[in-house]
């Protein structure tokens, strides 16, 4: 799990299999709107629906939002009219219905998600939701806007501005949008998992690991037991652990990892090269640069993720130590970030985007009533890249 970065407000964006878009402090579905059909240039101002008036361009334009009533005065029809058409109703012939189809197409009209789900009791739109957003967590969006694709489900990624993670972050966000924005949730390494707020819910990577939830994680343990076997073959003994926060399942099972592949070499674990690094960089490097001016130095680290892995090249540098020549370095996660640090970074790969996808799969069978496997939980494997080397005689 990695906890994020750069995210320091609310924010969200509706997705149909893309990216999500620029945050602006609040859950806002990404459609086209008026601004996006082709308009003339004019001198004073523009038009955004028929029967507007002229606005002086005396700064940033707010562009109103299309309402029924300005596709009905575009297609010459009632507002009953159109209603019929947005909604599927019948009683309108397919004469009106395609031209009031194509003024919608024209205007960049959509209901509102309050009222679609009025209306219909669904919105059609599930939500992704993270404290913040940081590369674990935009590759697991990735993955997720990928599954969406051709399922009649939108996508929204929502951000709760929790530097962090602090607790409870997901209960508050479930309270904005569950019922009314979403008909369900994932939620991405939550502090609690018990927070459905009335809609379906999967978790992945908790903070406590699988519970009652549906939930999706990766091989902690296992993964954290390759990249210290990959230390020990190359002739490593002098290894430390740069772990992640204590209170996260995901670091308590990478520590038992590295210790349980210690213990089977018969190399046991010097507890004064044992750091807390948070997952953070800035949390990450002061431990790091006490393991690396350590009277007795490792040979070489594993951090506990990628994040903590590049921040401890940075301060090996910084020292004037070659990696991997005087010390080399294992991450953890295989965020897209690992193979472009100097050197690039060995790790152990999360399959982030698959992950995400599942985790998708899973919340879509919950609201179809299909029954499935409540806990997955997928390999990890090593991925050598330049960041390590065999111990220098």
């Amino acid at each position: 799990m990695d906890p994020a970065l750069h995210a320091d407000q609310p924010a969200g964006a509706v997705s149909r299999g893309g990216l999500p878009g620029s945050p602006d402090g609040a859950p806002a579905a990404v459609r086209r709107r008026a601004a996006d059909a082709p308009t003339e240039p004019r001198a004073l101002g523009h038009r955004t629906a028929p029967g507007a008036r002229d606005v002086p361009r005396t700064g940033p334009q707010v562009v109103p939002r299309v309402k029924m009533e300005d596709v009905a005065r575009a297609a010459g029809v009632s507002v009953a009219t159109v209603s019929k058409v947005v909604n599927g109703r019948y009683g309108v012939s397919q004469g009106t219905v395609d031209r009031v189809q194509g003024v919608i197409e024209q205007l960049g009209y959509e209901a509102s998600l309050g009222a679609r789900s009025l209306r219909s009791h669904r919105t059609n739109v599930l939500g992704i939701l993270v404290a913040e957003f940081e590369p674990f967590s935009t590759e697991l969006l990735k993955g997720a806007s990928a599954a969406v694709a051709g399922t009649g489900y939108e996508l929204l990624a929502y951000s709760a501005g929790v530097s962090g993670g602090g607790v409870g972050w997901e209960r508050r966000s479930l309270s904005r949008l569950g019922g009314t924005l979403i008909d369900g949730a994932v939620i991405v390494t939550p502090t609690v998992v018990d927070a459905s707020n009335g809609v379906p819910v999967v978790a992945v990577d908790p903070h406590t690991g699988p519970s009652d939830q549906p939930t999706v994680d990766s091989d902690n343990l296992a993964g954290a037991v390759l990249a210290t076997e990959h230390l020990l073959r190359l002739g490593h003994r002098r290894i430390a652990l740069l772990g992640g926060r204590p209170d996260l399942e995901s670091s308590r099972l990478r520590e038992a990892g590295f210790r349980t592949a210690m213990a089977a070499a018969g190399v046991p674990v010097d507890e004064s090269l044992v750091r807390v690094g948070g997952y953070r960089p800035e949390t990450a490097e002061a431990p790091a640069r006490e393991l690396l001016t350590h009277p007795d130095p490792p040979t070489a680290v594993f951090a506990a993720n990628d994040l903590s892995a590049i921040r401890t090249m940075e301060v090996a540098r910084d020292l004037g130590l070659r990696v991997p020549t005087d010390v080399s370095v294992v991450g953890f996660d295989n965020v897209p970030e690992s193979a472009l640090a100097t050197p690039p970074l060995t790790t152990v790969s999360q399959p982030l985007q698959e992950m995400g996808a599942q985790a998708l799969g899973l919340l879509l069978d919950l609201l179809a009533g299909r029954e499935r496997e409540a806990h997955l939980r997928l390999p990890t494997r090593l991925v050598e890249r330049a960041s390590t080397a065999p111990l220098r005689a």
